[in-house]
């Protein structure tokens, strides 16, 4: 069934199951929002739960609300090379960080303008790892009021008063310190199973759309 979610900077392993299993409108036309997962993921580091958050250039006066698609990224500021030594300090001693590193880096070797843009290629080379469709399918307008024929996933993107899910515990690189970790970035699951990582995605319940 079709879905509608907002593209996040490397979507949890939650959005990520809708995307294995379901065909996905990506929501293009919406206001950009603070503290939310569209410029943001989470990842396990030897000190536990860690958030990768970029940094945008934010307007102000008249002008202080903008599209999401017309927000810029923050390049002054080298979050590229610091996003990208996080990940490899993370997990370079993961079974799978090797084996992806090179699509991956490709993200961040030069600046991008637009974090829309970004995401969507962030989006694409994961999808590409997890051997899963991309859907490119695109929202036209913005509405609250969605066809019976569509579910709404949105409120996946947000970071605050998230929903608890039930979620099978696989091996977390320094899991032995801080037990499993719950929803972080699908980076987390690609890294630690590898190709098993798209078996996963698909047998998560998505029960939680229907509610």
């Amino acid at each position: 069934m079709k879905t509608i979610l907002h593209p996040t900077y490397f979507p949890s392993i939650v959005t990520a199951s809708i995307m294995a299993q379901n065909e996905v409108v990506w929501e293009v036309e919406d206001n950009y929002q603070k503290q939310t997962y569209r410029n943001r993921c989470n990842i396990c580091t030897d000190r536990g739960l860690h958030s990768l958050s970029i940094p945008i250039k934010h307007v102000g006066g008249l002008q202080g609300r903008q599209k999401y698609k017309d927000v810029r990224l923050d390049n002054d500021y080298h979050w590229q090379r610091q996003h990208w030594r996080t990940l490899q300090t993370a997990y370079r001693t993961s079974p799978f960080f090797e084996y992806y590193e090179d699509e991956l880096a490709v993200l961040f070797d030069k600046p991008h303008n637009f974090l829309l843009d970004f995401n969507f290629k962030a989006i694409t080379i994961v999808s590409e790892c997890l051997q899963i469709d991309h859907n490119k399918e695109k929202t036209s307008s913005y509405t609250t009021e969605l066809p019976d024929d569509i579910l709404d996933g949105r409120f996946l993107v947000q970071c605050k008063n998230e929903k608890e899910f039930e979620q099978e515990a696989y091996v977390q690189v320094f899991g032995d310190r801080h037990g499993f970790i719950k929803n972080v970035s699908v980076l987390d699951l690609l890294f630690n199973e590898g190709t098993n990582a798209k078996s996963y995605l698909n047998s998560f319940k998505l029960d939680f759309l229907n509610a």
